[in-house]
């Protein structure tokens, strides 16, 4: 008899930035490079020279290494600017095992912005899905946590 698959909880994170949404969602995807903490948060870590994201639905997330190979971390599912990106995510993993991550941008006033991060499919993990979901709950508060100073400077 088959089990039916447990679900998780999605992780839910969220930042205020000094940006407008549409700065805000432009720098997230085109400039990921610059604020992504590669050397810790990638699959090359020390190796990892640089990271793309793909500018519309179909688009990739890659990550290049200094051997010059590259990872692609997740496709774009949803591209909405200034509102709202999801992509798969996959990054280390099997692209079956991917999980999907949706970020939207909303106006907190004349300047900031509210970025949401929601990641979800946790249940496609093979191996200990629990574990690598609370491994994603401490690494998105290290991923996001560049982000409002690196879009402010």
């Amino acid at each position: 008899m088959n089990q039916p698959a447990t679900a998780f909880a999605p992780i839910h994170k969220s930042i205020s930035v000094p940006a407008s949404p549409a700065r805000a969602f432009k720098f997230y995807t085109s400039h990921v490079h610059e604020w992504w903490p590669l050397q810790t948060h990638s699959v090359g870590q020390a190796e990892a020279t640089g990271i793309v994201f793909g500018s519309d639905i179909g688009g990739q997330i890659v990550e290049s290494l200094a051997d010059g190979s590259q990872h692609v971390w997740g496709t774009v599912t949803l591209w909405d600017p200034p509102n709202r990106v999801a992509h798969t995510w996959h990054a280390g993993a099997p692209q079956e095992e991917a999980t999907d991550v949706e970020v939207t941008f909303t106006a907190e006033g004349a300047d900031r912005t509210r970025v949401e991060v929601t990641h979800t499919g946790w249940e496609r993990r093979s191996g200990d899905p629990a574990g690598i979901r609370a491994g994603y709950i401490t690494g998105w508060d290290t991923v996001l946590g560049a982000y409002p100073a690196r879009i402010a400077g």
